[in-house]
């Protein structure tokens, strides 16, 4: 597997490219990405394609630049395998791409099902809603589907699993990695207990337990 990187760069850029604004002020458009691509292809070992590991491929400029549009188009036209994972509703204009492929399994990061918390870790994504609603579109096509709940936040955990019954194929769930560097964020927000080991067990046990009894498809990473 090796993963789509090139379209919204915005992880690395800061450290290499001199950009002094904060994160999330900034991004860098690589415009010829989908040439690039098209030449990288030709040459690649059949593999499946991740888009994308490092930032958002369905982020508020795609809607303008179409990169990860244009990228899909590329991808189609050989086949090579591909997954999608995004937290933007934007993903389903998508659609009529997704269906071209004979491989394809497009995922949505759902890691609560309360919106205000939502709002709080995610300033900039789609709401809740608005990722279901996307998701649920997708899957009544026929396209493959997956949700992301990592990390999981507070919230309901029951609740979530509910609501993703008919729109996912399969659930994955994962804890909060490198606690360390936003345990600050946590604590200004008084959810410090968000953080520990028995949040994750607990909240992770009752989505399994909801999952098994809807006899939904799930993997825990951690």
């Amino acid at each position: 597997m090796f993963s789509c990187r090139y379209c919204y760069a915005r992880l690395f850029i800061k450290r290499f490219s001199g950009h002094k604004e904060a994160w999330g002020e900034f991004v860098d458009i690589k415009v010829n990405a989908p040439e690039l691509l098209e030449k990288q292809l030709m040459k690649a070992r059949r593999g499946k394609v991740w888009v994308s590991s490092v930032t958002d491929p369905y982020q508020p400029l795609e809607k303008k630049h179409e990169l990860t549009r244009q990228c899909l188009k590329e991808l189609a036209k050989i086949q090579f395998p591909v997954v999608i994972q995004t937290k933007s509703e934007l993903a389903s204009r998508d659609l009529d791409l997704f269906q071209q492929f004979e491989d394809i399994e497009v995922g949505f990061t759902i890691t609560t099902d309360d919106e205000r918390i939502a709002k709080m870790f995610e300033p900039n994504a789609s709401t809740v809603k608005q990722r279901l609603m996307a998701m649920e579109k997708i899957h009544s096509k026929g396209v493959k589907t997956f949700a992301f709940i990592g990390p999981i936040l507070p919230g309901n955990p029951e609740k979530l699993v509910q609501s993703l019954e008919g729109k996912a194929d399969n659930v994955l769930i994962d804890r909060m990695n490198y606690i360390g560097t936003i345990k600050r964020f946590y604590f200004q927000h008084d959810l410090m207990q968000a953080t520990t080991t028995k949040f994750f067990q607990l909240h992770k046990n009752a989505m399994v337990t909801e999952l098994k009894k809807r006899r939904m498809n799930f993997e825990v990473l951690f």
